[in-house]
């Protein structure tokens, strides 16, 4: 609970300096101002285990700049998620353990450095591929690539400190961090209405996260009453609560840090200019276009879709959407072998959420279900109209939140010794249910395709009989 409360008075204070931090107009000044603050966020939470961070970033820095840009963005990526895994072992290695918020900060840190090296390579690339057709300037293809080409030191230091996002994220790329400090947009978007349209929700969520928590605490399902007092039913339904309570948490969050993000004009551009969340601009920022504004560039999370939609596959589309466009874009796109990569993002995903086997148990559950959902969606829900389909539909978003609410409950307990004795008490029931449902699906599917091969030979067969006569 004290983690919690330093959590929610940082972000707090982080959203109120926006109101001061978006109307300097200096770069440098903002640079330096940005910064300065980030490091006292990062101090105050870590002490001297911030010199994880520096070590990181000088580290980091040196690749990006000096090593060649053909491969600097995977000896990055080794070198981080190395030090991310390292970082966290280290109570296993009989050293103190760093405070939880530096763990998030490092994790930030992590997709920051990382995503700015293949952002290097990427202007590395292209930049040779205009030199090859004769273009001009260097060979840069456009303004952005001119900057990441000319990075130094303090770039990287003021991208890595800067204190939006430096806590919890939102995961944004080096082009939206430059564009929020050299671009007039933060001043023309309606930062304020913005932030307080995200705050009005986050008062529920909170108070709803409070309520559950403390009527079904995840603690309860590790005492000997749970286990030896309540029935079957009762501990197969406990995974529901301690799902919600963790869906609560993480939108509380999520939504305040949007809000540090929103306050101080960080994302902001014309809605011209099509932005994504994660990746910022889909067309060519040019200064002088006006229109309204809006955040989708710092957007991490649709709370509303996430909740309504049907299916798990729909769902994980709205979830930590920041952090999702980096897996896809630094991971799976470039994972060279198309089988293995969704499997591969997935296990990256869970390194870098952390340490301990629930991740994986989770994280790396879903390439499993998701096969499910699909076959049925296809056998059941693609021809489905009218009552019917909704019907089918309420039935596959029940299936949608057991699915998350039931490997939800191995990322919350954490260690196999816990995982291994709740699903136990449960007879493994998920993993049997979809096993189940799989052998079935794959036996309907065949059915039909039999049924369909039959039918089509016997209406070949009355077409040939119909031609005799």
């Amino acid at each position: 609970m004290k983690d919690d409360v330093i959590y929610l008075v940082l972000l707090g204070s982080c959203i109120g300096f926006g109101q001061y931090y978006r109307k300097i107009r200096d770069p440098g000044q903002k640079k330096l101002i940005g910064t300065a603050v980030g490091l006292l966020v990062v101090l105050s939470v870590s002490g001297f285990h911030m010199l994880h961070m520096f070590f990181c970033y000088l580290t980091s820095a040196l690749l990006i700049i000096y090593a060649s840009r053909k491969v600097c963005h995977l000896a990055c990526f080794g070198f981080m998620f190395g030090y991310l895994f390292f970082f966290r072992s280290l109570a296993m290695l009989g050293y103190e353990s760093p405070p939880g918020h530096t763990n998030m900060i490092q994790m930030i840190l992590t997709l920051k450095l990382v995503g700015l090296a293949f952002e290097v390579n990427s202007a590395y690339s292209k930049s040779k591929a205009v030199s090859a057709t004769g273009g001009g300037d260097g060979g840069a293809s456009s303004e952005t690539d001119r900057v990441l080409l000319k990075l130094d030191m303090a770039d990287i230091f003021h991208y890595s400190f800067n204190y939006v996002g430096v806590l919890t994220g939102p995961y944004i790329t080096y082009k939206t961090y430059h564009d929020a400090i050299h671009l007039p947009f933060s001043g023309r978007a309606d930062c304020v209405g913005a932030t307080v349209e995200k705050l009005k929700m986050v008062p529920l969520y909170a108070v709803l996260f409070l309520l559950v928590s403390y009527v079904w605490p995840l603690e309860y399902a590790t005492s000997d009453e749970f286990f030896e007092l309540r029935s079957f039913l009762y501990r197969l339904w406990y995974v529901w609560p301690t799902f919600f309570i963790f869906r609560m948490r993480i939108y509380t969050g999520i939504l305040l840090s949007e809000c540090v993000c929103t306050m101080a004009g960080v994302g902001a551009y014309p809605v011209a200019f099509a932005s994504k969340p994660g990746l910022g601009p889909t067309k060519e920022v040019t200064e002088g276009q006006e229109g309204p504004y809006d955040f989708e560039a710092v957007r991490n999370i649709d709370v509303i879709n996430t909740e309504r939609c049907w299916t798990f596959r729909e769902a994980m589309k709205y979830w930590n959407m920041c952090v999702q466009y980096w897996m896809a874009m630094y991971v799976y796109k470039r994972f060279p072998s198309k089988k293995y990569r969704t499997l591969a993002t997935l296990g990256v995903s869970a390194i870098w959420h952390g340490v301990y086997p629930g991740y994986y148990f989770c994280i790396c559950g879903a390439p499993f279900y998701l096969p499910i959902e699909d076959l049925y969606t296809k056998l059941f829900l693609k021809d489905a109209i009218g009552q019917r389909r909704l019907v089918l539909n309420v039935i596959c978003w029940i299936s949608k939140f057991f699915a998350f609410s039931y490997m939800g409950i191995a990322f919350l307990l954490l260690t196999v010794d816990k995982i291994w004795h709740y699903y136990s008490s449960v007879y493994h029931f998920g993993y049997v249910l979809w096993i189940l449902m799989y052998g079935v699906g794959v036996l309907i599917a065949k059915q039909r395709k039999a049924a369909a091969k039959r039918e089509e030979r016997s209406r070949e067969q009355s077409a040939k009989s119909t031609k005799g006569d």
